[in-house]
């Protein structure tokens, strides 16, 4: 992919009378090692009556040699050139293995052909105190050593060649304020320390004498400058020109084993890239000038003209297409649009893109790996962007994802639900825990949490079972070990379950890991109860390292046989009768008309709706406890059938000083925003942020869901669908800027 442009430069010189002209040389043709490729040239001189010569000058400049043979007004010359603007890395070369570290020695032969890109200017005052400090902070060089001492350096105490280039030319950029200045001539490096300032030609010329005191050979370099405006602005740093612009530009070439020269450009503080076309070449400026030459004695008016002009674009993936192009399927968009509509086609259109980093793409997490920290951290930051561009208000949700052979834990899948009426599921974005922030939370937060909880929606706060880990399997993990390894440095081949006993022991068997709540809808109303465990009610976690919601031990909650297994059943849909979702829920009515109290505990586990709400609400209440075929805290006899017991559970578990909300399964959509509604109430008397995991709302038309997963090699996003072009056309565009501003 690469773009074509035309460069015009022209110089005009107006005599104010006939002069002779004696033999000129124009320096303006891209030497032989120009890395920008130059797909043709041409060379137009005024008067054109003359003769030129090509030659190569001693450094292999393309050089012209005009002779005149009469007196003439003017002399214009006139350079047009195509380049091929291909995006090239600039430090695509190898280096020698002595050249790797820095300083080095060039080899014999090289060195005697590299003598005049190696003359030093004389040690001024402030040049002598400039390099001085360049050898201290980039080579450590406390005292100053002899150039024998310098190479007899170890190894691993000197920086990587690269590393010194780099570093000392974003030095002079930092350094050396960047000046126009129209008097001909180069200053010297003293005057260009003196003053901290200097235009292109000085800085090139101040880092040619620096590197070559540090032992390197380095040449000035005269060339045409082109960038191009970008087709999407830098995330940080500068983005370059505003429009497209080109100029005559001064830098430096280093020569390295291995590498060859390498440009080096201190106005910018950047290696030389495809917009740097080298002209001239040489160890001294006043042999680089772009035109040399003799005239009489008399007044002269100078014109200068540069312009560049793009004359081909192939497609890239910042601009895939021409504006024309674009109206082209835009109009085409709009016309499948139109026929649909006329034929009520109701097609919808989602999308699964997918990204990689823009700062690691070669880490194995972008080419063949699903899961990383890293990946995670960035989903997160993806999708809370997206939620803020398309569902503000939605609820976002930390689930699990797919679940591959081979990999030890499922993936993670994060959401964003929103309902499609527009009334908000979470309104405080505030009460969103950041997953990077420590809050300090604890057991202690997690069971307030879920007592106020349970006591807000009608169940009752003495229902709630602490959850630990399983001590006897943990106790058993450890008599197993040998004799001469603790659990917290156990030596164990899965380095999952090393760290996770590690963990644990460090935490302690007797920690509470968090606090479930057995609840369950019924009617229009909670119930809460207790679950009945094998171990004197003690709640024994599945080992293993997921949220604490996936561990609860089901097996132990007592039988029931399968007649009279109390199955959910999810609604349909399809089901074209649903009506439309409240407007609001009792929880929030009640913490709008008390806000910041503290509700009251109670301590009747039949009291659904508590003491808030209207007339037709307490008698609806009253209903569901009488609609309660037995008593969930009765409990079973031996052999029999427990269909009342309550098998699903609501969690609140505190992980790295956050406290996360695992869901329970529920059969409507309703009932899930409703528990939603009465968690949100909650956390905002407590003023404390959660981060809701565990079961996602149960499938509805009524809602509307955008996901961000983790898939081998790269993020991938699960666009909502898309019901016109328009949507579609607005829905990508902003996806794929966000997901730039992500990095990604």
């Amino acid at each position: 992919m690469s773009i074509h442009v035309a460069l015009h430069h022209k110089t005009h010189y107006k005599y104010d009378r006939l002069v002779n002209l004696g033999p000129q040389v124009v320096r303006l043709r891209p030497a032989p090692h120009s890395r920008t490729r130059i797909l043709s040239y041409s060379l137009k001189v005024t008067p054109e009556k003359h003769f030129i010569n090509w030659v190569q000058d001693p450094q292999a400049n393309f050089a012209a040699r005009l002779v005149f043979d009469k007196p003439t007004r003017e002399l214009c010359v006139e350079v047009d050139l195509v380049a091929e603007m291909a995006v090239f890395n600039p430090f695509d070369f190898f280096l020698e293995p002595q050249a790797e570290k820095f300083p080095f020695a060039y080899d014999p032969a090289i060195d005697h052909e590299l003598a005049p890109f190696q003359r030093k200017c004389w040690l001024t005052p402030q040049f002598t105190k400039y390099l001085t400090e360049v050898r201290r902070d980039l080579l450590g060089e406390v005292k100053r050593r002899t150039k024998q001492q310098r190479l007899e350096m170890p190894e691993d105490e000197k920086p990587r060649t690269n590393d010194f280039l780099v570093a000392i030319n974003q030095r002079l950029w930092k350094d050396i304020k960047y000046a126009i200045r129209l008097e001909p001539g180069v200053q010297t490096p003293e005057e260009t320390l003196t003053l901290a300032s200097g235009s292109c030609r000085d800085s090139a010329w101040l880092l040619c004498q620096l590197l070559r005191h540090c032992g390197l050979a380095a040449r000035f370099v005269s060339g045409y400058l082109i960038q191009l405006k970008v087709d999407v602005k830098a995330l940080d740093g500068p983005s370059g020109a505003e429009k497209d612009f080109t100029d005559l530009h001064a830098w430096t070439e280093v020569y390295l084993p291995g590498g060859g020269w390498i440009g080096l450009d201190p106005t910018s503080g950047l290696f030389a890239g495809e917009g740097h076309i080298p002209l001239a070449c040489t160890p001294d400026p006043s042999s680089a000038a772009p035109i040399s030459g003799g005239v009489d004695e008399c007044e002269c008016e100078f014109g200068f003209e540069m312009s560049v002009t793009r004359v081909y674009e192939s497609p890239r993936v910042t601009l895939p297409y021409t504006d024309e192009q674009w109206k082209s399927i835009e109009s085409l968009g709009h016309a499948i649009d139109d026929d649909l509509k006329k034929g009520d086609v109701r097609l919808t259109m989602g999308g699964e893109p997918t990204f990689v980093s823009i700062d690691d793409p070669d880490g194995p997490e972008w080419n063949f790996t699903a899961v990383s920290h890293k990946k995670r951290t960035l989903s997160g930051e993806l999708i809370k962007r997206l939620r803020k561009k398309f569902a503000p208000g939605s609820l976002l949700h930390y689930g699990q994802g797919k679940w591959y052979p081979g990999e030890p834990l499922p993936r993670y899948a994060l959401a964003a639900y929103w309902r499609k009426d527009g009334v908000p599921i979470w309104k405080d974005d505030s009460l969103i825990a950041d997953e990077s922030k420590n809050y300090g939370h604890g057991a202690k937060e997690a069971k307030e949490l879920l007592s106020r909880l349970a006591s807000t929606v009608g169940g009752d706060p003495k229902h709630l079972i602490p959850a630990y880990e399983d001590a006897f399997y943990y106790t058993w993990k450890e008599r197993r070990f040998p004799v001469n390894v603790t659990p917290e440095k156990s030596n164990l081949k899965d380095k999952q379950e090393r760290e996770r006993i590690a963990r644990i022991f460090q935490q302690g068997l007797n920690s509470v890991v968090g606090y479930s709540l057995p609840i369950k809808r019924v009617n229009n109303g909670w119930t809460t109860g207790q679950l009945f465990l094998r171990d004197d009610d003690t709640l024994w976690l599945i080992p293993g390292d997921s949220p604490m919601g996936l561990r609860l031990p089901l097996d132990s909650i007592p039988w029931v046989s399968e007649k009279d297994f109390p199955w959910q059943r999810t609604q349909d849909p399809s089901d074209p009768t649903l009506p439309k979702l409240p407007k609001e829920f009792p929880y929030r009515q009640r913490f709008v008309r008390s806000a910041g109290l503290r509700p009251a505990a109670t301590s009747k586990s039949n009291q659904a709706l508590g003491d808030f709400g209207t007339q037709t609400e307490r008698e609806a209440a009253a209903a569901h406890r009488a609609a309660l075929r037995d008593d969930p805290n009765q409990r079973p006899a031996v052999g029999q059938s427990a269909p009342w017991v309550i098998r699903t559970a609501l969690c609140v578990e505190p992980r790295n000083g956050r406290l996360h909300v695992f869901m329970p399964p529920v059969e409507k959509a309703e009932d899930y925003l409703d528990l939603i509604a009465g968690i949100e109430t909650v956390v905002t008397e407590m003023g404390v942020p959660v981060i809701i995991e565990g079961e996602t709302p149960p499938k509805d038309p009524r809602l509307n869901k955008l996901a961000v997963t983790a898939d081998p090699g790269v993020i991938e996003v699960n666009m909502h669908p898309s019901k016109t072009w328009d949507e579609l056309v607005e829905r990508t565009e902003i996806l794929y800027e966000e997901a730039r501003q992500t990095r990604l």
